[in-house]
C-alpha cells in the first residue's frame, strides 16, 4: 500500500465519528470502503492471486461492511458500539498499523501477523463434549495480568496490531490482580476484540459494560438450535444463551455466533430456520463456523464433517456472503478469503497463546516449542517466538502450497488446513522439531497410528472431491 492509498484510507476512516447519526454519510463511508477494496483486490491484484480468489475476498469484506451497516440501520447498537465498529474496527483494524508493519518488513522481509488469539484462562463453567481446549470448572491455569498486557503491548508496538481474539476456557471467568477481562478490553480502547464465549455469564450488567466500552463483539457458542446446543453443552444452556443475546441486543452490543460444525448438525446449521432465527430474529451480525477438529477432550474422527458435507458447507457459506450479504465464514470453506492457512504467524495471519503461556501455531495445533512466560523472563519478545524453526517450517509449507505462488500454480485452498487436510506433511514438521504437546490428548493423538492414517485417508478423499472444483472455478477460469 503506497502513501496515497494510506492517505485515502485515513480520510475515509476519519469520517466515522461524523457518520454515526447521519444515514447518508454512513452509506457513503461504507460504499467508499467497498470501492477501495474492490479496486485493490480485483483491479490491481498486487499479489497475483487467481481472480476468483480476489472476488471471494471482496464478497467477504462486503458482507462484513453491510452486516455492520444493517446493524446500525436497525438502531439497536449503542453509540459507543457504532463508534467502535466504524472508527476502531473499520478504521484502526482494516486500515491502521501501516507504518509499524513497514518497520517489520524492513527487518524480516515479510509482513507480520495481523492478530493473535489468546486464551487467558482455562476455567469454564460448562464441560462440553469434545471441547478442543478440554476446559472445565476444575482448571485454574491462567496468564498473569502483567503477561497478558505485555503480549498486547508488544503486538501493538511491533506490528501495529489492533485486533485481538480472546478465547478460553470461558473468558468472562478470567480474574488476575483484581482485573477482569472487561477491564482488559477497557484498557485497550483503541483496539477491537472478538471474544468467544459460551454466553451464559452475560448478564444485563455485563452487557451494559460491553456496550459502553464499544470495542467488543462476543461470538456466542451454539451447536445449531435448542436440541443440538443442549445435547453438547448441557440441558438449559440454549435458553441461557438466548437470554444473553437479548441482554446484548437491548444494551446495544454487536454480537455473533460461534458454531462447531460436526457430522451430526450440518443439516441444521445450513437450514433456513437456523439462518432466520439467529440473523433475523435474534439479531446476530455474523457467524464463525468451526468444523470439528479431532483434538482435545475425547478426540475422534467420527464427528468430523464428511468431505461431501464440507462441500455443502462451502456452497452455503459463499451463497450467504455473495447473495445475502451475511457474513458466515470458516477457516476451511472460505480460506480463499484469507489466502489459505493463516497459522504459524504467517504474514497477515495469526498464532495462539494459551493459559499456560504455550505458544502454538494455531488454536487447533496443540503443539509448542516455546512459552511466552519463559520468553519474557529471558528478555525475548513476540518477534523471537514467532520466528522459531517450527513456525518457519509451517510458513514454508504455506508458501509452497499457494501463498507465494503465481496464480496458475496455486494449490487447492478449499482444503487449506495444515493439521487436518495435510496430515502427512504436518507429521513430518512435528517430528522434525520435537515439539511439546500442549496436553495429554495432544500427546496421545501423535501416537495413535490408526487416527493419523484415518486423517491421511480423509485428505485423499477431500482432494478427489475438491481438486476438480478448485481447478475449474479458480484456476482454469483465469
Amino acid at each position: 500500500m503506497d502513501l496515497v492509498k494510506k492517505a485515502s484510507f485515513k480520510a475515509i476512516s476519519s469520517t466515522a465519528n461524523f457518520a454515526i447519526n447521519k444515514k447518508k454519510l454512513r452509506g457513503f463511508l461504507i460504499r467508499s470502503m467497498e470501492k477501495r477494496i474492490y479496486s485493490d483486490l480485483i483491479k490491481e491484484n498486487p499479489d497475483n492471486r487467481p481472480l476468483k480468489v480476489q472476488e471471494d475476498k471482496y464478497y467477504m469484506a462486503r458482507s462484513i461492511f453491510r452486516s455492520i451497516e444493517r446493524a446500525v440501520e436497525k438502531g439497536n447498537l449503542s453509540r459507543e458500539a457504532v463508534d467502535g465498529l466504524l472508527r476502531v474496527f473499520l478504521g484502526n483494524v482494516f486500515f491502521g498499523g501501516f507504518y509499524k508493519r513497514m518497520e517489520y518488513v524492513k527487518k524480516y522481509s515479510e509482513r507480520p501477523p495481523v492478530f493473535l488469539t489468546v486464551s487467558p484462562a482455562k476455567k469454564c463453567n460448562l464441560r462440553c463434549k469434545g471441547c478442543y481446549a478440554a476446559s472445565g470448572a476444575e482448571f485454574n491455569e491462567s496468564l498473569s495480568w502483567d503477561v497478558l498486557t505485555k503480549i498486547i503491548d508488544q503486538a501493538k508496538g511491533l506490528w501495529g496490531a489492533s485486533f485481538f481474539v480472546v478465547s478460553g476456557g470461558e473468558p468472562l471467568l478470567y480474574k488476575e490482580d483484581g482485573n477482569t477481562i472487561l477491564d482488559f478490553y477497557e484498557k485497550y480502547n483503541d483496539s477491537y476484540f472478538l471474544m468467544y464465549t459460551n454466553g451464559t455469564l452475560i448478564s444485563k450488567e455485563v452487557a451494559g459494560r460491553m456496550a459502553k466500552s464499544g470495542n467488543i463483539t462476543p461470538a456466542i457458542s451454539v451447536e445449531g438450535l435448542k436440541k443440538e446446543t443442549d445435547d453438547r453443552r448441557g440441558a438449559g444452556v440454549f435458553e441461557r444463551i438466548l437470554k444473553a443475546m437479548n441482554n446484548l441486543k437491548k444494551a446495544g452490543v454487536p454480537f455473533g455466533l460461534s458454531v462447531t460444525a460436526t457430522r451430526n448438525n450440518i443439516d441444521v446449521i445450513t437450514s433456513d430456520e437456523f439462518r432466520d432465527f439467529f440473523f433475523k430474529e435474534m439479531g446476530a451480525m455474523y457467524a464463525w463456523i468451526f468444523q470439528y477438529m479431532p483434538i482435545g477432550r475425547k478426540f475422534t474422527l467420527d464427528l468430523m464433517p464428511t468431505p461431501k458435507q464440507r462441500a455443502r458447507l462451502y456452497e452455503w457459506e459463499w451463497h450467504l456472503m455473495r447473495k445475502e450479504d451475511i457474513f458466515v465464514a470458516d477457516f476451511w470453506s472460505t480460506a480463499t478469503g484469507s489466502d489459505g492457512c493463516i497459522a504459524g504467524a504467517r504474514p497477515g495471519g495469526y498464532f495462539y497463546i494459551n493459559w499456560d503461556g504455550n505458544v502454538t501455531p494455531c488454536v487447533f495445533v496443540p503443539y509448542t516449542v516455546d512459552n511466552i512466560n519463559k520468553a519474557f523472563k529471558e528478555g525475548r519478545n513476540l518477534n523471537d517466538v514467532i520466528n522459531s524453526g517450527f513456525f518457519k517450517d509451517i510458513r514454508e509449507w504455506q508458501n509452497e502450497y499457494g501463498y507465494k505462488q503465481p496464480a496458475d500454480k496455486h494449490k487447492n485452498w478449499i482444503m487449506p488446513c495444515f493439521i487436518r487436510d495435510h496430515r502427512g506433511r504436518f507429521l513430518k514438521v512435528i517430528n522434525k522439531h520435537n515439539v511439546n504437546p500442549a496436553d495429554e490428548d495432544a500427546a496421545a493423538a501423535l501416537k495413535d497410528n490408526g487416527f493419523n492414517q484415518g486423517l491421511i485417508d480423509y485428505d485423499k478423499e477431500m482432494h478427489e472431491l475438491t481438486d476438480p472444483v478448485w481447478n475449474e472455478h479458480y484456476i482454469d477460469s483465469e
